[in-house]
């Protein structure tokens, strides 16, 4: 194999979660931020979170409250003479 092609590999870097959470693995870079891991997932803790990604789910709840408050139209069927 060839020589110094191959990245830095650190035995303990620090992984941090948006949490507070803090882990220890082995990794090519020194340190790591993630938003999300096994502490605060909703699928292991069963609590609901959101990511909220430019605005998206303030969006998505807007247009949810309006077509709560509209009331669906009833269409009638044209019968052909």
């Amino acid at each position: 194999m060839k020589k110094d092609i191959h990245p830095k590999y650190f035995e303990h870097s620090k992984v941090v979660c948006a949490c507070g959470a803090t882990y220890d693995f082995g990794s090519t870079k020194e340190e790591i931020h993630i938003e999300i891991c096994g502490n605060c997932h909703p699928f292991y803790t069963g609590n609901e979170k959101t990511l909220d990604t430019a605005g998206r789910v303030e969006k998505f709840r807007a247009r949810k409250a309006l077509g709560a408050t509209k009331t669906p139209k009833k269409t009638t069927k044209k019968t052909a003479k």
